[in-house]
């Protein structure tokens, strides 16, 4: 007689079923000491700008309308102690005022990585159960969890490597990086892992056309509410494509160049925010207005008079090489959003004031009759060697007097670049200001305390009483420091 030994099939691994795995199996010992340190810096600063952020009109609008939602569950608004909203709701309107100035971070490739994952993670802490503590290093994990999906999906393509023209990054893997963090904060299984990546794909995705708008900073706000509730959703064993990264009309959808690719093993795993760290401004606008800035503000010493004023006359023309981008090409900016989409602003502002600030686009500032005039002698050329893509473009200034003199300035990576990264001493001046405008200078210095020692801070809840402004500093660190 004839005898059989029967194979079990075998189903090679998918790319969707690879992330599932490894976002459940990712653990605190994976991070690197610089992850923690780089991702420290970029939740800092989230804070910061997200702080700013509760002042400006899309806020109070987004917050107008989130007061309809009640919950029994409820999450801090920051920089708010009156009142509180449902977690989804706190995700959104934080997350809106993170990118309410576009005043946050930026990867390579081209995202918004942290204010789609930041808001969720904290409105998320704040209604886990008690037992179920939520510690620094717990924030960490689930917060660089949220950073490397995003990078990883980015480079799936190669056109994500370019600033974006039709639709805008963070609404669609910062929808899924939401998603994958608040995830791992749940500690749903792999296979509620995969399914959350799954939902949240079919909430991803917002036009580039609503750049300079209102609207734009609801993408990031979108993205930190979607994915949390795609885990949620997850959480509860709803299911979506069990190949949702693998397939075209998946998360290749977004992509002509759609290449998905496994993540490394968890035996030796390496971070993208090992490699490439990220953007960091000085001021709130697009990334490409401060390469611009930086090469206006080295030409202009070469212009300026015995008040500091330069002599605006006396100038004929001002070309500003950039590549074509053609959303940050705005001639004559009409409202503050404009302004911080359009190189020809920043150009004429570094110029007439020597730098730009959160008050430079103000209707006042913007509407001045000599910023207008030198607007009126600013011309964009894009040479072909310019390349629209953060990690490669540059900018280079002419600017032709009356007479004939030609003065001209170069920059290649500006301050605040992954390249040139902001000191410490610079990061913690930039949030002081931002959060010192809404938060009092006990809070303040609560969350530059707690953020820098957050890998040793036992409950995160900390950071949230913090953000409410509301606590004692001394209260509050003896609660968490171990």
């Amino acid at each position: 007689m004839f005898s059989f030994k029967l194979r079990p099939l075998f189903f090679p691994q998918t790319v969707t079923e690879n992330f599932g795995n490894v976002i459940h199996g990712l653990k605190a010992s994976h991070l690197t000491d610089l992850v923690i340190q780089r991702s420290k810096r970029m939740i800092l600063d989230t804070l910061g700008v997200g702080l700013l952020g509760t002042s400006t009109e899309v806020f109070h609008k987004v917050i107008q309308y989130s007061k309809i939602y009640r919950s029994d569950a409820s999450s801090t608004v920051w920089g708010h102690s009156d009142f509180r909203l449902p977690p989804l709701y706190a995700a959104f309107v934080n997350g809106v005022a993170v990118h309410s100035m576009d005043f946050d971070d930026t990867w390579h490739p081209a995202t918004h990585p942290s204010g789609a994952v930041l808001p969720a993670l904290l409105a998320l802490s704040e209604v886990l159960p008690q037992k179920q503590k939520f510690s620094g290093l717990d924030l960490l994990l689930a917060f660089n969890v949220g950073i490397e999906v995003q990078g990883r999906l980015m480079r799936f393509s190669n056109e994500a490597s370019n600033v974006p023209k039709r639709f805008h990054p963070p609404a669609v893997v910062g929808t899924i990086g939401s998603a994958a963090a608040t995830a791992k904060l749940l500690a749903l299984d792999q296979f509620k892992c995969k399914a959350a990546l799954a939902v949240a794909a079919s909430y991803a995705g917002a036009p580039m056309a609503n750049a300079a708008t209102q609207t734009k900073p609801l993408h990031i706000g979108n993205a930190a509410r979607h994915g949390l509730e795609a885990a949620c959703l997850a959480s509860l064993s709803l299911q979506g494509n069990k190949q949702i990264l693998d397939m075209e009309s998946g998360l290749g959808a977004f992509y002509t160049d759609y290449t998905p690719q496994f993540l490394p093993t968890l035996q030796s795993y390496s971070w993208l925010l090992d490699q490439q760290d990220v953007a960091i401004k000085r001021f709130p606008a697009h990334l490409g207005t401060h390469w611009v800035a930086d090469a206006v503000s080295s030409l202009r010493k070469h212009l300026v008079e015995s008040d500091d004023s330069v002599p605006i006359s006396r100038i004929k023309r001002i070309v500003v090489k950039v590549p074509d981008v053609r959303y940050v090409n705005r001639p004559f900016p009409n409202s503050e959003h404009e302004a911080r989409h359009s190189f020809q602003f920043a150009a004429c502002t570094a110029l007439l004031d020597g730098s730009i600030s959160v008050q430079s686009f103000s209707d006042q500032n913007i509407s001045r009759p000599e910023l207008k005039e030198l607007l009126s002698k600013t011309k964009l050329e894009h040479p072909a060697d310019n390349k629209p893509s953060f990690e490669n473009l540059y900018c280079e200034v002419n600017v032709t007097l009356q007479d004939g003199k030609v003065f001209s300035e170069r920059c290649d990576t500006f301050y605040g670049h992954w390249r040139k990264p902001l000191s410490t001493e610079d990061l913690k001046k930039k949030f002081h200001s931002n959060a010192s405008s809404v938060l009092s200078v006990e809070a303040t210095e609560g969350i530059i305390e707690t953020v820098d020692n957050l890998e040793k801070i036992e409950d995160c809840f900390v950071l949230s009483a913090f953000l409410k402004g509301t606590q004692s500093t001394k209260v509050l660190s003896k609660m968490c420091l171990p």
